[in-house]
């Protein structure tokens, strides 16, 4: 896994990260691509797209490249590398660093199933050894 410094500083907004989604399931991409891909969920239009595009690529968390007369757009961070960086993220600032409360908590609200658990005790118990 990459360290920290391969993720951008700036937070991804959560319009920017649909965008990285639809990059990370293919790639590369033109703009147009890139929309029909979320604009028709989002109620989005291709302006909005762009902006967004352009915002990630200021952000360093996307790359171009020169496509004849459009541009194809890269993910320059891994889905995982992102996630991971989200969720430690998460982790610290509403939990104190501390994972077991986050459990803790989504145990208590019902918000894990008991398939969630099961595959839970297994990680752990992969953990462990």
């Amino acid at each position: 896994m990459a360290d920290d410094t391969d993720i951008p500083s700036e937070r991804i907004s959560d319009a920017e990260h649909a965008v990285m989604e639809a990059l990370w399931d293919k790639s590369p991409l033109a703009a147009a691509e890139v929309c029909e891909r979320v604009c028709a969920s989002r109620d989005w239009t291709m302006p909005t797209v762009k902006t967004l595009l352009g915002r990630l690529v200021a952000k360093g968390a996307v790359a171009t490249e020169p496509d004849g007369r459009r541009f194809l757009y890269s993910p320059l961070i891994e889905r995982a590398d992102y996630l991971g960086s989200e969720s430690k993220r998460l982790v610290e600032r509403l939990f104190g660093g501390r994972a077991a409360p986050l459990f803790a908590h989504l145990a208590e609200s019902e918000a894990l199933s008991e398939e969630d658990l099961l595959e839970i005790e297994a990680m752990l118990k992969e953990l462990r050894r």
